[in-house]
């Protein structure tokens, strides 16, 4: 009976025991969360949800152990997604509970804020002590319990007995990331899949920095070297965002990791700002526009560098209205060139498209709006990227259009800019070369010049307009029928010339003159029918005689000179005789008649 009596007592004590210790961890003053965690590793990013609770200290002064000898905090639970109302100066704290579980899958605590201030996990021993884990961006990564581009604390299990956390975040920008737990393994896969997206960002940075300074000292172009600063401020922008830069860059540093973003954000809109403003060649265009772009870029140089200081609390306070203000600037700014026949300000617009629709989600994401997510962060860094590519092609079109119009002006002194025919001086001296070369190796060539007749005429009937016109059709249709050796130029307003490279005989020279004057003579496709060119042709085959460049030149045109206006011959070889003038026949005079004799009279 004895033996039954306690057998019956220690069943009932066996029962009454776990009763007992969930009654203790539930009433005990530092049972710190409503529900235990369920950490279920294919249901993973596991959320905090509503399985914690939160309560803001608003003079920031408290200690865990404080928070955990009295229980008549107003704890709160934990939300499921939104922002919390924490302000600059005040903690925000949590607490949950692990269930006991074997230590054999390493559970972390992920926090995605790259820019959050102050994260600090503690964690309560068996010796009654709350050991801190600390992260954030005013302690130098080197010194986290896991280095990483966001906070992420360690999770420990016991296997025997639940293990109560209290997480205190501090955060002058508010707090709304959401809290998750994840283990080392999915940690190290999703880690993985950003680092692509990274890598593809901050390369397409590096290209269009190398880029800028390569056309910076290849073609002496102010935009390439704004391009290229803009690009290395974008990459230097997006690796501070997600927190790589921090990681990789400045480790030791932990001053200059809270405030690097906002230093480098008013760098970089005033790049993408000048870039802009120089590609539309917005100095020449509008002074007024052009001075007020340089005093947002010089105020947005001056925010940056205040930014700088530990003690500038308005840097916040100034950032948001300056994000929003440049990319307005910049769109109003190409807009205004594109209504005024600047095709570069149409590609612009469409190249501020992205990074404007990035700067609005950040703009969001620091009221407060939006919560951070994946997609969210990622969406930002694309946005910034894809403007890069887009605006590296603006860039080179400009460019190349620049070399064209520099080609053009230099060569002003041998093309004619109405027609981009080589001038007379050129012709000349071409010529010359010609002579000698058909002397040294005794192959002729051929020289014409052709003189537009019916300029007079097509004026009175077509209108100034098409006269105009007629050197760039003429110009046209001799070099159709020119080879790719041959050479074209315009002499003077109505007169052309052509060299013909040799070996050329008489006969094909004979054959080329009037193939000229027909192919001027064929309609154009947007003039009327009747609207036809007639033109002159003189040519000689060269070397002709002894002349030089000079003389064959007069020769050709004494020999259109001596044409008559009136002569339906319209191809004139140099060295056959001229063909005799009409002249006017003369009334022929009437003969002067002899006087009749006179008889004198007689008288009878």
């Amino acid at each position: 009976m004895f033996f039954r009596f306690l057998f019956e007592r220690a069943s009932r004590m066996a029962l009454a025991a776990p009763l007992l210790a969930c009654f203790l961890c539930l009433t005990s003053p530092w049972a710190l969360a409503r529900s235990v965690l369920d950490l279920d590793a294919s249901k993973q990013p596991i959320a905090l949800a509503d399985w914690g609770e939160y309560w803001i200290d608003s003079k920031n002064q408290l200690t865990p152990e404080q928070l955990a000898t009295e229980p008549s905090r107003p704890w709160k639970p934990t939300l499921l997604g939104g922002s919390y109302p924490l302000l600059p100066g005040q903690a925000l704290w949590m607490r949950f509970t692990v269930p006991p579980a074997p230590d054999s899958e390493r559970w972390l605590l992920e926090i995605p804020d790259p820019g959050l201030d102050r994260a600090s996990l503690y964690s309560l021993n068996k010796a009654g002590q709350w050991l801190e884990q600390r992260a954030g961006d005013l302690t130098p990564i080197n010194q986290w319990p896991l280095p990483h581009r966001h906070p992420m604390l360690r999770v420990k299990f016991n296997a025997e007995e639940p293990t109560y956390y209290l997480l205190r975040i501090e955060n002058a920008q508010g707090f709304n990331a959401p809290i998750r737990f994840v283990s080392s393994s999915y940690m190290f896969r999703s880690e993985q899949r950003i680092s692509m997206f990274l890598g593809i960002y901050l390369g397409i940075a590096v290209l269009g920095t190398s880029i800028g300074l390569i056309g910076l000292l290849w073609r002496q172009d102010r935009a390439y070297f704004y391009y290229g600063l803009s690009a290395a401020l974008t990459g230097l922008c997006q690796a501070a965002f997600s927190g790589a830069a921090a990681l990789h860059l400045w480790p030791h540093l932990a001053q200059w990791a809270d405030r690097a973003l906002v230093v480098l954000i008013p760098c970089m809109l005033l790049s993408l700002l000048l870039v802009n403003t120089t590609v539309v060649s917005l100095a020449q265009r509008s002074r007024v526009l052009h001075a007020m772009a340089w005093l947002v870029a010089v105020s947005g140089a001056a925010l940056s560098a205040a930014a700088a200081f530990p003690d500038a609390s308005f840097r916040l306070e100034w950032l948001a209205p300056y994000v929003l203000l440049v990319p307005a600037l910049i769109v109003l700014i190409n807009l205004w060139a594109w209504r005024r026949g600047d095709h570069f300000g149409g590609w612009l617009l469409l190249a501020a498209l992205p990074p404007l629709i990035s700067l609005l989600l950040a703009t969001a994401l620091y009221l407060q709006w939006v919560p951070i997510s994946f997609a969210l962060e990622q969406g930002i860094l694309a946005g910034l990227a894809l403007e890069l590519p887009a605006l590296l092609v603006v860039v080179l079109l400009r460019s190349q259009q620049r070399r064209e119009n520099l080609r053009r002006i230099r060569g002003l002194d041998r093309i004619d800019p109405a027609t981009g025919l080589i001038n007379a001086d050129v012709f000349g001296v071409r010529l010359s070369r010609m002579v000698a070369r058909a002397r040294r190796t005794r192959q002729q060539g051929a020289v014409m010049l052709v003189d537009i007749m019916n300029t007079d005429q097509m004026q009175r009937d077509f209108g100034r307009k098409t006269v105009d016109e007629l050197p760039l059709r003429v110009a046209a249709r001799l070099l159709t029928t020119a080879r790719e050796i041959d050479t074209a130029a315009r002499l003077s307003e109505r007169r052309f010339g052509m060299l013909v490279e040799g070996p050329f005989s008489a006969e094909d020279a004979a054959s080329l003159g009037p193939r000229i004057v027909a192919r001027c003579l064929m309609p154009y496709p947007d003039l009327d029918i009747n609207c036809a060119v007639q033109v002159r042709v003189a040519y000689a085959l060269v070397p002709y005689q002894d002349c030089d460049a000079q003389a064959i030149l007069f020769q050709l045109d004494q020999r259109l000179a001596m044409a008559p206006a009136d002569a339906k011959k319209a191809v004139f070889m140099l060295g056959e005789p001229p063909a005799p003038q009409r002249r006017p026949s003369a009334r022929p005079r009437p003969r002067p008649v002899a006087p009749e004799p006179t008889v004198p009279a007689t008288m009878d």
